[in-house]
């Protein structure tokens, strides 16, 4: 028998959530409005994009390892204008294999064994996994609901707890927004606070942005690197996948000043070396189509945002009926919703995890709805916060939102 061990930086690692909870939701052919993948089809435009790519032979060779030429031109072209500055493509954007890779590359390029990450949760596990490889350790600071909880932007931080979360072993925060799993999008002044608690201990910000597109009205997507001197300590991510509703494309990007970007080229020159430059091409096309119908009838990006408020209302409808509290998000894919008020009760199944956990399971099982808890969002410490909490995703078809919402009102009678 085999007598290695696997390397301690894996000793957290267990079952992914991601794959308990898929697993189950197949076993029980549940309707999925918990993971976050788009299950309606793919536009045209993005369908010809493909077909003409794959005519051309160079689309189908390696390409530069630190970004296919036309995509990060077409990125710094999109981006130049919303970060209020000349955004240079050959140096200052990189692409990934999704923004996982990215975020992945961007905590190893900074992140040595003994320091540490500020990180904002509920947040996505994948942030947690990265530090653990390297070493590092990530110091959590909670959003908490306060005043009217129901709405996502009434979830803030506790400012002076998140100042006393840093100190000289920082190195980083990693942050997103809008917020998965809460749907909040930072206001301007918060991100102020958060840019200018960053900029007192010199850390660099990572800033997951990847739900950008999904903005609901009366809303407003801030990005933190286009305010006054955060640019050159900021890193942000974006997705092809989320940006356009095809996640299983795993294209992704980091854009940034040069000293950072270069780093992270590093890091994805030895992991992956070059996303597919076949889908590099395909979604370099995707911009440069969306900036000729920007502010038309035609722009995906407004589909989008209209679309998935639609359908986040319609859940959000059916939730309310039966009896739980939807937390209106500000945009992104999800939405929080609290259970308590159903009176479920899973002690007797003495499963030992979360009643969150219980909740989503016995939904799967019984109901044949599938949903993700929220506690796995969380460490030890704080994950009561989010006891009774579940999360649904509203970038689903008509289909799956209709049938959820009939799952969901059968639910009263439960």
């Amino acid at each position: 028998m085999l007598a290695a061990q696997p390397a301690s930086r894996l000793k957290n690692f267990g079952v992914n959530l991601w794959a308990e909870f898929s697993s189950l939701a197949n076993e029980h052919k549940a309707t999925n409005i918990g993971q976050g993948f788009p299950d309606f089809a793919v536009p045209e435009f993005l369908q010809d994009e493909v077909k003409e790519a794959v005519a051309k032979p160079s689309a189908n060779w390696y390409t530069r390892a630190a970004g296919h030429p036309r995509l990060v031109k077409a990125l710094a072209d999109e981006f130049s204008p919303l970060f209020g500055r000349s955004i240079d493509p050959m140096t200052e954007v990189t692409t990934a294999v999704g923004a996982y890779e990215a975020i992945y590359a961007a905590i190893t390029a900074f992140i040595n064994p003994g320091d540490e990450a500020v990180v904002i949760e509920p947040h996505f596990d994948c942030y947690a996994g990265d530090m653990d490889m390297c070493g590092g350790k990530l110091v959590r600071v909670p959003l908490r609901p306060t005043g009217d909880g129901t709405v996502a932007k009434n979830w803030t931080l506790d400012r002076k707890e998140f100042e006393e979360a840093f100190n000289d072993r920082t190195k980083l925060l990693i942050t997103t927004t809008p917020h998965n799993p809460v749907g909040k999008m930072f206001t301007e002044e918060e991100l102020e606070f958060i840019g200018g608690v960053c900029a007192k201990h010199n850390v660099i910000i990572v800033t997951d942005e990847v739900y950008e597109r999904v903005v609901f009205q009366g809303s407003k997507h801030v990005r933190i690197a286009a305010l006054p001197g955060m640019w050159e300590r900021t890193i942000t991510v974006g997705s092809i996948g989320k940006s356009f509703s095809v996640t299983g494309w795993k294209v992704g990007w980091a854009i940034g000043p040069a000293s950072l970007i270069t780093q992270i080229q590093h890091v994805t020159s030895c992991t992956t070396f070059t996303a597919p430059t076949l889908l590099q091409e395909a979604s370099a096309g995707a911009f440069e189509r969306e900036a000729r119908v920007k502010g038309t009838s035609d722009s995906y990006f407004d589909w989008l945002s209209g679309k998935l408020e639609e359908n986040c209302r319609k859940l959000a409808d059916a939730f309310t009926h039966i009896g739980c509290v939807p937390v209106w998000p500000d945009g992104g894919y999800f939405m929080l919703v609290d259970t308590a008020p159903m009176g479920w009760d899973f002690t007797a199944e003495n499963t030992g995890r979360c009643y969150d956990v219980d909740c989503v399971k016995w939904l799967t099982r019984e109901f044949k709805l599938a949903t993700i808890p929220i506690s796995v969002f969380y460490g030890d410490k704080n994950r009561h916060l989010a006891a009774k909490y579940i999360r649904v995703c509203c970038a689903k078809s008509d289909a799956t939102i209709e049938k959820a919402c009939e799952i969901i009102r059968s639910l009263k009678k439960a």
